[in-house]
């Protein structure tokens, strides 16, 4: 998700779902995880218990001994990962959580935060992984800023586990003959903060020449920018395909937006984990193969309409 680091529309740019799929992919029913340890008296599962994980030996100590698994995401980014109406963290990034959580033996706990911080919350260890929607690049690999291309930290390695693309969005109704970025040129656009949809504005402003720069708003989430181009506040609105699918089937019961024309910039999800950790980076990518295996991805992917960004294997760093 975060500009050019974490860019949640980047990290999902070719999700070929259907828009109707989208929105029949189940209810918003996904429980986050909570802390667990080996108390008895808050339900968590003794160290015995985790043991017989099928992979929980493949985890570092660290995380054997505590039984979870903290992540950072940005938990407003519906389908992705989102709060359901009874406050719960629901979507698809928690569930294949859950299910990767059961080869592994632990919990995984979700911890909000606004998408521009994650890759920092990972640096300074406040979550031990950061799963939301991110895009793997090549510079979020090696901490590049994706606009001026300058080193801006270490980087992160990425477990790549969906694939999804950008699409752009309007007022229902109301394209004003917008069908390609191009057609953005003169026009007002939001976006979430540090977002691939944002840099793909920022890149497609500086070619617009006599046509007018693209006025650019960008939000701490996509609900806001959703909510500025409700309003009127704007001309149209950028998320992955997914997000921008879920928004035009959901809001004001289908009646508020519509995406136009095509997506692009297809590329992969990826978990990502500080390069220092690489044994939990290749415990997770074992536990996202065991699960694609035994056919509980593809159960999660069902539930939520998205097939077409359904992966066969998982990758580390498949990102270019």
């Amino acid at each position: 998700m975060t500009a050019s680091t974490t860019r949640r529309t980047t990290a999902a740019s070719s999700r070929i779902a259907a828009v109707g799929a989208i929105a029949v992919a189940g209810a918003l029913l996904l429980t986050g995880c909570g802390d667990q340890t080996k108390s008895k008296d808050n339900g968590g599962s003794s160290s015995a218990a985790s043991s017989k994980a099928p992979l929980f030996s493949k985890l570092p100590k660290a995380i054997q001994d505590k039984g979870v698994i903290k992540v950072g995401s940005d938990i407003a980014y519906a389908p992705v990962e989102f709060k359901d109406k009874d406050g719960k963290t629901a979507g698809i990034d928690p569930d294949l959580a859950d299910a990767m959580g059961k080869q592994l033996g632990v919990k995984f706990q979700f911890e909000n935060g606004t998408f521009d911080t994650l890759v920092t919350g990972l640096r300074a260890k406040r979550y031990d992984m950061a799963m939301s929607a991110m895009t793997d690049t090549k510079d979020r690999q090696n901490g590049i800023d994706s606009e001026s291309k300058k080193k801006v930290g270490e980087g992160a390695d990425f477990v790549d586990y969906f694939t999804a693309g950008v699409s752009i969005y309007t007022a229902k109704g109301k394209d004003q003959g917008i069908k390609t970025w191009d057609d953005l040129c003169g026009k007002k656009i939001v976006v979430q903060r540090g977002t691939v949809s944002e840099d793909l504005a920022k890149k497609q402003s500086e070619k617009c020449g006599d046509k007018g720069k693209i006025s650019i708003e960008a939000f701490d989430t996509d609900q806001q920018a959703q909510t500025r181009l409700r309003s009127g506040g704007a001309d149209a609105g950028s998320s992955d395909f997914p997000v921008a699918a879920y928004a035009v089937k959901t809001s004001g019961g289908g009646k508020d937006f519509q995406i136009v024309g095509e997506q692009v910039e297809a590329a992969p999800y990826g978990i990502a984990v500080s390069k220092d950790n690489t044994q939990l980076r290749d415990a997770l990518k074992e536990a996202l193969d065991a699960i694609i295996k035994s056919g509980d991805y593809d159960k999660v992917i069902a539930k939520w309409g998205v097939e077409a960004g359904a992966v066969k294997e998982a990758k580390i760093n498949g990102g270019v």
